[in-house]
C-alpha cells in the first residue's frame, strides 16, 4: 500500500509534466537540505546587509541552481547523454554553467560591491571560483541522485518481473506434476479393475482425497507440511493396495510437523520415481523405505528403494525429478540439498530443505 502511494503520479505546478510522489519527495528533501546549507553559510549577511538582501541572496542562488539542474536532468541528459551524443551534452552543460556563473557573479558583484562594501578584483575572482566549483558539485550531486533513483526503480522492476516469472514457472511446473501423477494413479486403478479387485473402491476414495488436495490446497504457494506428508502417505497407501504383498512399503515420520509450511507437491516426485523405476520394475522382493525427519526447521527426506539389476533409470516421460530440481532452485535457492545415489541394488534420493 505504501509503495502504491509513493508511485502515485502528480502534476508539477506550472508544468504539464507528471512525476511520482516518491520523485517529488526525494527532490524536495534534496532542495530543502541545499537551502538549509546556504542559509547557514550566508547567515552573516543578516548583520552585514539586511534580511531582505539575505533572503534575496539565498533565493537567487537556489533558483539559478534549480534551473541549471533541471535543465540538465530533463533536457540535456535524455536528449544528448543517454543517446550517446557526448559532445552536444558537454557543450550544452558548459554553456549553461557559464550562463549561471555570469548571472550569479553579477548578483554577487552587486551585493558585495554596492550593498556591503567595495569589492576587490581578488574578491570577484574568488566568487567566480566558488560559484564554478559549487555549481559543478551540486549538478553532480543532483545527477547522482537522479541516476540512483533510476537504478533503484530498475531494480524494483527487475525484482517484480523476477517474482512474476518465478510464480509463472512454478505454476507451469506444478501443472506438469498434476497430469504426471494422475497418469500414474489411473494406471494403478486400471490394473486393479482388470483384476476385479475389491480394493478398487478404496483406491477411488484415496484418489478423490488426493485430487482434492491437488485441486485446492496445492494451488497455494505454501501448504502445511502435515498436509503434504498426509498426501504423500495417501499416495503410498494407494500403491500399497496395488502391490499388496508383493512389495514392502514403509513410511517413517520423526519430528513435530505442525506449524511448518512447504511448497506443495515437492515430495511426491521422489516417491513416484522410486515406484516407477524401482518397485514396479522388480518382480519379487521389492521394497521402498521413506524417512521424513524434521528437526530445527530443517526437513530431511530420504527415499530408498530396491531396483532390478538390469533396470534403467531413464524413461520417456521423466519430468518428475527434472521438475523437482527446477522448483527447488526457484523456491529454495541456496537453502536445499538434493542428491541422488544410484547403487547396484538400490537407489536413494536425499532431499534437505531449510523451511
Amino acid at each position: 500500500m505504501k509503495m502504491e502511494l509513493l508511485d502515485k503520479q502528480i502534476t508539477l505546478p506550472f508544468s504539464k509534466r507528471s512525476v511520482s510522489l516518491k520523485y517529488a519527495l526525494a527532490h524536495s528533501a534534496y532542495w530543502i537540505l541545499v537551502t538549509g546549507f546556504f542559509i547557514y553559510e550566508k547567515r552573516y549577511l543578516i548583520y552585514k546587509a539586511s534580511m531582505p538582501y539575505f533572503a534575496a541572496c539565498v533565493s537567487v542562488r537556489i533558483l539559478l541552481l534549480m534551473v541549471i539542474a533541471y535543465l540538465n536532468l530533463h533536457y540535456f541528459l535524455p536528449r544528448y547523454l543517454l543517446k550517446k551524443r557526448y559532445v552536444a551534452y558537454f557543450t550544452s552543460l558548459i554553456v549553461s554553467v557559464i550562463v549561471y556563473l555570469i548571472a550569479q557573479s553579477l548578483f554577487d558583484y552587486y551585493l558585495y560591491g554596492y550593498v556591503i562594501g567595495p569589492m576587490r578584483n581578488s574578491d570577484l575572482m574568488e566568487a567566480l571560483s566558488y560559484n564554478f566549483f559549487s555549481t559543478l558539485w551540486y549538478i553532480g550531486l543532483m545527477l547522482a541522485l537522479k541516476l540512483s533513483m533510476d537504478w533503484y526503480g530498475q531494480q524494483l522492476l527487475i525484482q517484480k518481473i523476477t517474482v512474476e516469472k518465478l510464480h509463472a514457472e512454478v505454476n507451469f511446473l506444478r501443472a506438469q506434476v498434476n497430469p504426471h501423477f494422475l497418469f500414474n494413479a489411473l494406471n494403478n486403478l486400471y490394473a486393479l479393475t482388470l483384476k476385479q479387485s475389491a480394493l478398487a473402491p478404496d483406491v477411488v476414495l484415496k484418489l478423490s482425497e488426493m485430487m482434492e488436495y491437488m485441486l485446492y490446497d496445492s494451488t497455494d504457494t505454501k501448504v502445511l507440511l502435515e498436509k503434504e506428508v498426509t498426501y504423500l502417505n495417501n499416495y503410498m497407501e494407494l500403491e500399497r493396495l496395488r502391490f499388496n504383498a508383493d512389495a514392502t512399503i514403509v513410511l517413517n515420520i520423526n519430528g513435530e510437523l505442525n506449524g511448518h509450511e512447504i511448497a506443495p507437491l515437492l515430495l511426491l516426485p521422489l516417491v513416484e520415481n522410486a515406484f516407477k523405476h524401482g518397485v514396479s520394475k522388480q518382480v519379487e522382493n521389492s521394497w521402498l523405505r521413506a524417512d521424513i525427519v524434521l528437526k530445527e526447521k530443517v526437513l530431511r527426506v530420504i527415499i530408498e528403494n530396491s531396483k532390478p539389476l538390469s533396470g534403467s533409470r531413464k524413461s520417456k516421460g521423466g519430468i518428475g525429478l527434472d521438475n523437482l530440481r527446477k522448483r527447488l532452485e526457484l523456491l529454495y535457492p541456496g537453502r536445499y540439498q538434493f542428491e541422488l545415489e544410484d547403487r547396484k541394488h538400490t537407489f536413494q534420493a536425499k532431499l534437505v530443505i531449510e523451511l
